[in-house]
């Protein structure tokens, strides 16, 4: 990469070097052509210059250190100020975030490209883009762009169908859960009892697949009402069935316990405890948590 210094395009810019304070503490080791590119931005952005060749600079900054905020947004400023072509600094997003798809400056600036243009309409197909990429389907940036860009939007149709895909793909995929609780909160009255028990069935379908996977059991409790989960039609019977035919889940016995205190009778806060004597036994790496559980339940029992 030629020296800043050397070219006779930049003859008239005086660098700017950064002020370390007269006694400089833990300074980073930039790379030379960093620390020249870097002293070159800051002449420039106190120049209040925006022009092609600033553009060229805050690229050449990033390709170097793509997390720096300062050059993605003085780029910002200098393409709206020369009225450049979006669509292409689109892909420029794409080809960055390929590279570098946890890089919260990119994503950004994504986003803010988006909202200047008005149009969201491909975002759903990066992100599920990028979501493919090294099988990193749990990527936050992309969950949360993709989530912004529904709403913003207003593009929800399909959506399910997308989510049901990445289940597939991957059933423990917490994200795909939330993203599901998301979906159905934005669309649906979650208060609605036929959503809760259409949705619960949902959980209960996956379940019978991998009984020992916390994210459908979680995902139920989106859909109790004001915390009553005994109130729920249906599921202490679902609970019970899944502890008679998957001994192994902790998490089955885990929901008939919560279902069995909040019930707070005499009869089912004794069952409760003595489901916690057996979380004690199946789950024993969280052995005391059970029996802090199990003193709560006995606590409760004394003063009913």
């Amino acid at each position: 990469m030629p020296s800043y210094a050397e070219d006779p395009a930049w003859k008239d810019v005086t660098p700017l070097p950064q002020n370390e304070g007269p006694t400089g503490v833990i300074e980073i080791a930039y790379t030379p052509e960093f620390r020249e590119a870097m002293d070159y931005l800051r002449a420039v952005v106190q120049m209040d210059e925006k022009s092609e060749r600033v553009l060229a600079l805050t690229a050449d900054v990033i390709d170097m250190n793509p997390a720096n905020y300062t050059a993605w947004y003085y780029r910002r400023l200098v393409l709206k100020e020369l009225g450049s072509d979006l669509e292409a600094e689109l892909k420029l997003t794409q080809e960055i975030a390929e590279e570098c798809p946890k890089n919260y400056q990119v994503w950004h600036h994504r986003r803010c490209l988006v909202e200047e243009l008005g149009d969201g309409k491909g975002e759903l197909a990066f992100t599920d883009h990028i979501l493919e990429l090294d099988d990193d389907s749990k990527n936050y940036h992309a969950w949360s762009h993709r989530q912004w860009a529904l709403k913003a939007y207003n593009v929800w149709e399909g959506e399910l169908e997308f989510v049901e895909r990445k289940l597939q793909e991957d059933l423990r995929n917490n994200s795909a859960w939330n993203h599901r609780y998301f979906v159905v909160s934005s669309t649906e009255d979650v208060s609605d009892a036929a959503v809760g028990e259409r949705e619960i069935g949902y959980a209960f379908s996956w379940i019978q697949k991998a009984p020992n996977n916390q994210s459908p059991w979680n995902y139920i409790h989106g859909f109790v009402p004001n915390g009553r989960i005994s109130l729920v039609k249906g599921l202490k019977g679902k609970c019970r069935e899944c502890v008679e035919k998957y001994p192994t889940s902790a998490h089955a016995l885990a929901m008939l316990c919560d279902i069995l205190e909040d019930e707070g009778t005499i009869e089912s806060l004794t069952e409760a405890a003595e489901v916690c004597d057996t979380l004690m036994e199946r789950d024993s790496i969280r052995k005391k948590y059970w029996q802090y559980k199990k003193d709560g339940v006995a606590k409760k029992k004394a003063s009913t």
